[in-house]
């Protein structure tokens, strides 16, 4: 089906049907009500191959994460698509499990598709990926890093403040043997350097064998807490770096027989939906996850749409701690 058959179902030229479908031009509402019949009649739909083609747009918008099982980035996509949905723009999500070759293949593949943009949540890991020329029209939202990319804006949620709150708030509550349970290598460097800092001013000797990783699973961060709750002298309390691996280490303590928070304190990072299911009720920081795939979608739409064509701009979120049950 055609738009020459649709202007011809409805009595109009080819010219005012497509005036119709793309509501750039007026047309007199009588008429479109007409093309619009002739439309739902002949059952057009608008070949969008075509439409990109021409106008050299995709209206779609690559979101690449880690791992798209964990809550906090199922929230970002949400925040995103809700600031890009009244432009009428889509998203799709690349999965990346974390893997540099993977990061690289999904960007190249979604730059090779035409998007009109790229959402990258993935940050720590965002100097892995190189562009070339023709790569560096594409405007790419960085969250949690910055990108050697010259349309690259940046959303970083304030994660070593937050994480210093986090450990600071234990020492105040008492707690003497402070353990972490950090992301994997070259993760989380910033929630790990607010812990440390948070440490050291409350004057909170932490050995090695207190700081041990987990890989940002309810999963991993069981095996930690096991690992934790093996040593000759228990930590008292347990900062995760994020709530997935909370979960973990608090059905540890469950399994345990531990009272939470007055045989182990544990708090995590995220704010997670699940963060106020589990029981008790977890301390946790903050991560505004809708909030950071919303400015995502703003700084994007902003470059896309030709508002904005200067250098890369940087939004700090802050992550603020909220007080539960299990410290």
């Amino acid at each position: 089906m055609t738009i020459a058959q649709v202007a011809s179902r409805a009595g109009v030229s080819p010219t005012t049907v497509s005036h119709v479908l793309s509501g750039k031009r007026a047309v007199a509402v009588a008429t479109r009500g007409t093309v619009i019949n002739a439309i739902r009649e002949l059952g057009y739909r608008p070949n969008i191959v075509a439409r990109n083609l021409r106008t050299r747009q995709s209206h779609m918008i690559a979101v690449v994460v880690p791992d798209i099982t964990n809550p906090f980035y199922a929230v970002l996509t949400r925040g995103l698509a809700d600031a890009v949905d009244a432009a009428g723009h889509g998203t799709y999500v690349c999965n990346t499990d974390g893997q540099h070759d993977r990061e690289r293949r999904f960007f190249q593949d979604a730059l090779d598709r035409g998007v009109d943009g790229i959402v990258f949540a993935s940050g720590e890991t965002a100097s892995q990926v190189t562009f070339g020329e023709a790569d560096k029209q594409t405007p790419i939202i960085c969250i949690g890093d910055q990108l050697d990319h010259p349309l690259c804006d940046a959303v970083i949620p304030d994660d070593e403040t937050g994480s210093r709150a986090a450990a600071s708030f234990l020492a105040s509550r008492g707690y003497q043997r402070i353990a972490m349970i950090q992301g994997p290598p070259h993760y989380g460097a910033a929630r790990t350097a607010g812990f440390r800092s948070a440490m050291q001013a409350a004057k909170r000797k932490v050995p090695a064998e207190r700081m041990v990783r987990g890989d940002w699973t309810r999963k991993g961060g069981y095996e930690a807490m096991k690992t934790l709750m093996a040593l000759e002298v228990r930590p008292d309390a347990v900062f995760c770096a994020n709530d997935l691996m909370a979960i973990g280490a608090l059905d540890v303590a469950h399994e345990l027989g531990l009272s939470v928070p007055q045989d182990v304190a544990i708090v995590g990072f995220d704010d997670v939906d699940a963060a106020t299911i589990v029981t008790p009720g977890l301390t946790t920081v903050r991560n505004p996850a809708y909030e950071a795939g919303g400015t995502a979608g703003d700084l994007l739409m902003s470059r896309m749409s030709g508002r904005y064509t200067g250098a890369g701009r940087t939004v700090v979120l802050p992550c603020p701690l909220i007080e539960r049950g299990t410290a």
